[in-house]
């Protein structure tokens, strides 16, 4: 089995009671836009792009939540 990516452990995909596909097609979606912000945050020597980057996913996981 693959391991998860930082964005999808942080959504934690596989929780999904209701089973609905609209909750894994949004989850898939945002973890992956979170990795790209996860890895820019990571390359970047500049604090005021990775505090941007730390703001930007921290947004990101909650309006997931609403779903």
């Amino acid at each position: 089995m693959k391991s998860l990516t930082y964005g999808q452990k942080l959504l934690n995909v596989k929780f999904n009671p209701a089973e609905l596909e609209s909750v894994s097609i949004c989850k898939k979606n945002i973890a992956i836009v979170i990795d790209q912000l996860n890895d820019l945050r990571k390359k970047t020597e500049s604090p005021e792009t990775k505090r941007i980057c730390s703001i930007a996913i921290t947004e990101l996981q909650g309006a997931q939540m609403c779903q």
